[in-house]
């Protein structure tokens, strides 16, 4: 079994729209959508929920009214004003709460436990391309690293029982926690990337971090054509690295107009770029026999 993450050094480079076209094009394969801060792939694929799960990560103060003195030593030791008078008792805001555990462990009555916080949910669902495991993060909730681990472990799992010969994975942007955890343990690392400095600069940034976590990385440029410019700088970049540039995407109106609609533009569109993006699997698929012969001579 192959992993194949599609990753991006900035939001808005296509990362989604390479992974939902992607998702159409392989065949037997687990899809899972590790951006859980921002999860939009299932926003392309039309899943209908077939599981759903909580995700509990961190802790919570909770008061025991009856216990509370008001004694307000709790008031004292907290550092992040989650904890004021109310009356006789006192009132815990649970938006303001870290979860640090002091004012449980300073409360001489006991009044105050800490519990496991439900910070969001995760699910398994059927689309048109596949089994998609994905997930929702509540807003400001962290740890979402730790839920992109529990992600491609229940999508390891399926593909296994499912014996799938690949796992997508629609990764997050940028170089954080749920990066890595999306990354590590990966046979191919498709970084997807736009003509612009900031592209660039961002793109550099995850190359490297896919390559320190020993992940081998490729390049594809959408919407090259809007600054040839900058596509030249990052092909010279790439060519100075030895990293090869898997595909070259044109902006084309029918990506736009397929997004719209929720549809996979290999499945909406019979023009040039459903081609290209076949040449970008081709590729792919080139990279990870490559990889697969090289471990094989190894051993």
């Amino acid at each position: 079994m192959k992993q194949i993450v599609v990753i991006s050094g900035k939001g808005g480079t296509g990362k989604t729209f390479l992974t939902s076209s992607l998702a159409s094009i392989i065949e037997n394969k687990v899809i899972a959508d590790c951006d859980v801060d921002a999860a939009d792939l299932h926003l392309m694929l039309s899943p209908k929920i077939r599981e759903k799960h909580i995700f509990k990560s961190g802790k919570i103060a909770i008061l025991k009214d009856e216990l509370c003195t008001g004694c307000n030593r709790c008031i004292d030791v907290c550092r992040f004003d989650a904890i004021t008078p109310a009356g006789k008792i006192v009132n815990i805001d649970p938006v303001s709460c870290d979860g640090c555990t002091i004012c449980a462990r300073i409360c001489p009555t006991g009044a105050i436990s800490m519990e496991e916080k439900v910070s969001g949910e995760w699910y398994v669902s059927d689309t048109p391309y596949g089994t998609l495991v994905h997930a929702r993060l509540y807003i400001a909730e962290e740890n979402s690293g730790k839920l992109v681990s529990e992600i491609r472990k229940h999508a390891s799992k399926i593909a296994e029982e499912e014996e799938s010969s690949y796992i997508l994975i629609d990764g997050s942007p940028g170089i954080g926690c749920p990066v890595i955890s999306s990354i590590s343990g990966t046979d191919c690392a498709v970084v997807v990337t736009e003509p612009t400095v900031s592209g660039l600069h961002d793109a550099k940034r995850v190359i490297k971090t896919a390559m320190h976590f020993g992940v081998y990385p490729c390049i594809v440029i959408n919407k090259y054509d809007l600054n040839m410019e900058m596509t030249s700088e990052i092909e010279s970049y790439c060519r100075n690295e030895d990293i090869p540039v898997i595909g070259k995407i044109p902006f084309d109106k029918e990506v736009v107009e397929s997004i719209v609609r929720g549809i996979p533009i290999v499945e909406y569109s019979k023009g040039k770029i459903v081609d290209l993006l076949y040449g970008v699997w081709e590729n792919i698929n080139n990279i990870l026999n490559k990889k697969e012969r090289k471990t094989k001579n190894a051993v």
